[in-house]
């Protein structure tokens, strides 16, 4: 029997060139200048996704300053406000260690909407979009696939405010009406849709700290309603959903199982999961496959790197935990090999590995693939 092909890929977010991160910081950064560091930094990527070998490859979210409320400079309905900062409940327990990651809870500026949400932004969307293929052609290198990264409906809802809506409920629709065309953009171009919800894990201790398990269960079935109308017209083959429990450095032990929502997970319309399995909270959740069933068509996208630490995992690490994912699964070909999340999710903020070693993750991620490519015959 020939070795399965276990590909690999990455959550989305890549080191960011120290210019990009200043002119992305700016008050009031060049166009010119900004635009020229942004194809800079995506050819680098680029390339470095293709020396260390990953096949499902994207632009490292150069262009954004935060995955989560990029989307809105191409929103209308937005002005600038306030928006509620509050620390994870897992912090809340430890409040030196929360104060020393995160600083203080005082509300912060951001996003708040103040008028229906409309899609505006086709063309700025293309522009991001057209960027990963020129640099591509660039740098001479080819991937089996590529992949361009969404945040869901309840992840904008996360992290704005709304002064126009009269529930969360009718804000969280009211978003996916709106997304609904930057998802369908992004699949007409071949691209694998990746939707980043940390709505639907984070949530429990980020967003809904009150909810009990019962009650968080329910809202992200509500979640996932709302992200099925979203993607209405886009293929599940084209569309794979990212779920994670937050990427800082918290002791995460109030993190909801993933057990008590994978049902809802499996209401999705999409065609693959991504899933932290890397982060010692979490490394034993593989088993929820053995016991819930993943859907026949969709492929399982596990984090076998770790993202939260800068120890580099030795590729034997990486190919066992590979191997537990296909093992509960029942098919290797099923599935993809990826990380526990963004390595440079925001601009500002608790990004935990440094730049340098982020690419030395991703190598051992390669190595340790094929290793388990070998043994999984």
């Amino acid at each position: 029997m020939a070795s399965p092909t276990i590909r690999t890929t990455h959550v989305g977010s890549l080191p960011r060139s120290e210019r990009l991160r200043s002119l992305l910081t700016a008050a009031d950064p060049d166009d010119d200048a900004f635009a020229a560091a942004v194809d800079e930094s995506i050819r680098e990527v680029v390339r470095r996704q293709a020396a260390v070998g990953i096949d499902v490859a994207n632009d490292g979210e150069q262009s954004r300053i935060a995955y989560s409320v990029d989307v809105t400079n191409r929103l209308a309905g937005f002005s600038e406000g306030t928006v509620e900062r509050e620390w994870p409940s897992d912090l809340d327990d430890v409040p030196d260690y929360g104060a020393a990651l995160l600083g203080e809870t005082e509300n912060i500026g951001g996003p708040v909407a103040t008028g229906p949400i409309e899609y505006v932004g086709e063309a700025d969307l293309r522009r991001d979009l057209a960027r990963f293929d020129e640099a591509v052609d660039a740098e001479g290198v080819e991937f089996p696939a590529r992949f361009h990264t969404a945040p869901s409906p309840g992840a904008v809802l996360r992290f704005t405010e709304t002064e126009y809506h009269d529930s969360d409920e009718e804000y969280l629709f009211d978003l996916a009406g709106a997304l609904a065309t930057e998802y369908e953009l992004i699949a007409e171009t071949g691209a694998i849709l990746q939707i980043d919800a940390p709505d639907l894990l984070a949530g429990f201790t980020l967003t809904y700290k009150d909810d009990s398990v019962a009650d968080f269960r329910e809202r992200v079935h509500t979640h996932v309603e709302a992200l099925n109308e979203a993607v209405a017209n886009v293929p599940d083959e084209r569309i794979r959903l990212h779920g994670c429990w937050g990427n800082y450095e918290g002791p995460h032990h109030h993190d909801v199982a993933l057990e008590d929502v994978i049902d809802a997970f499996y209401e999705a319309d999409v065609g693959g999961l991504v899933i932290e399995g890397a982060n010692p909270r979490h490394q034993h959740e593989y088993r929820t496959f053995a016991e819930h069933s993943l859907p026949d068509e969709w492929r399982l996208i596990p984090g076998v790197i770790d993202v939260k630490t800068n120890v580099v995992e030795h590729p034997e690490v990486v190919a066992e935990r590979i191997e537990r994912f296909a093992d509960a699964i029942g098919d290797p070909e099923r599935i993809v090999a990826g990380a526990d999340c963004g390595f440079e999710t925001v601009v500002e903020g608790a990004n935990a590995v440094h730049p340098s070693v982020a690419w030395k993750k991703l190598e051992a991620l390669r190595a340790g693939a094929d290793l388990a490519a070998e043994r999984l015959e």
